[in-house]
């Protein structure tokens, strides 16, 4: 009977500290990655795409030209 607790016991996480801090480990390895990965995929799909062509007024131009 004492056997068959142990055995259980070794399973659990909160009565095996070494097992559950290892899984906490890559637990938090996991979820750092998944936020890093996560913003970088967020970062190039709202990447700049360049210069757009905008239209300025002719005044306001480096040489300004007047009507």
């Amino acid at each position: 009977m004492a056997h068959e607790t142990t055995e259980t016991s070794e399973k659990d996480i909160t009565t095996n500290w070494i097992s559950s801090s290892r899984f906490l480990f890559y637990l938090h390895v996991f979820c750092i990655l998944a936020f890093v990965l996560g913003g970088c995929y967020k970062l190039y799909n709202h990447r700049y795409l360049g210069k757009p062509d905008v239209e300025v007024q002719k005044s306001s131009q480096y040489t300004p030209e007047y009507k």
